[in-house]
């Protein structure tokens, strides 16, 4: 990894139904943090539109497009301009019939760094993602760029440990979780704040197992469901945390911001030499992690 980097995250709303409208808005977010000499930009998670697996609905389909394709190439160009890595989100058409929700890495010189394809797929009231995603197929792998090795992951990923230490254990050296989380309006202010805790504890506990910065990247605002008066209240709260957990930039609830944070090389080695956490696995008996479940 470069030995000092300048990340940050872009927390935007991205109700928009114009497609162009969302990418211009993190387009100029791009813009700003390059002004401010950043190294690697975050998008949230399929920033090109409101969240569209609220229903399922074969129309939607229509949003996907292919890698690389019309989106991936304005970012490309961005990239290379500016001298930044971008990380964005995209629908992506694989073939008909085949789509995936899949992170695209673009380096300084505008190449394709590499893809995530997304691995967990939820099916849940409000998250019907299983109807328009396969699950992804490129594995837990980070990806090589000109600052370092970056283990991708999205959304649904960050609830499960072993994705975050299978990337630690592939290099990775910042875990990045492009993100679109938000509350179901009619729940109680005590339970949508135990969900919003439970986000934040858990990708901050990445963090501190595998002696890595985080970067949790999400969008704002309220989606209405079509032809429904519900909806989602996407709560932002995007946040940047060093490799002891701890927070060193955090957005709120409500307002678009750009998260910067500075992350050391030398102060993550550090870290992970007082909590030596990959030496002391006890590698020879974790083989039932590889089940369902124990009987």
């Amino acid at each position: 990894m470069q030995a000092n980097l300048i990340v940050t995250a872009v927390q935007q709303p991205c109700h928009h139904t114009d497609r162009q409208t969302n990418l211009d808005y993190s387009i100029a977010k791009i813009h700003e943090a390059a002004e401010q000499q950043a190294d690697l930009v975050v998008l949230p998670e399929l920033h090109l539109g409101p969240y569209f697996c609220q229903n399922e609905d074969h129309q939607h389909f229509d949003l996907a497009q292919p890698i690389p394709g019309e989106t991936t190439e304005v970012l490309s160009q961005i990239a290379k301009k500016l001298k930044i890595v971008i990380v964005s989100t995209i629908f992506e058409k694989r073939t008909a019939g085949l789509y995936h929700n899949t992170a695209v890495v673009f380096d300084k010189d505008g190449s394709i760094a590499g893809k995530y394809r997304k691995m967990h797929i939820p099916d849940d009231p409000g998250f019907y993602e299983k109807y328009y995603f396969t699950p992804g197929d490129l594995g837990f792998n980070p990806i090589d760029t000109s600052i370092g090795r970056l283990g991708i992951l999205i959304c649904w990923d960050q609830w499960f440990p072993e994705a975050a230490r299978l990337m630690a254990l592939a290099g990775a050296e910042l875990l990045i979780y492009p993100t679109a989380i938000g509350w179901d309006p009619q729940d109680t202010e005590a339970e949508q704040q135990r969900q919003l805790d439970a986000w934040v504890t858990v990708q901050r506990g990445h963090a501190v197992a595998n002696g890595l910065p985080v970067i949790s990247c999400n969008r704002i605002g309220f989606e209405q469901a079509p032809d429904s008066e519900k909806g989602i209240q996407f709560w932002g709260n995007s946040f940047i945390t060093g490799p002891q957990g701890e927070i060193i930039a955090r957005g709120d609830a409500t307002n678009p911001s750009l998260l910067f944070a500075n992350i050391s090389k030398e102060h993550n080695e550090r870290v992970r030499r007082i909590w030596p956490f990959l030496r002391d696995r006890r590698i020879d008996d974790f083989g039932n992690l590889t089940k369902r479940f124990i009987d």
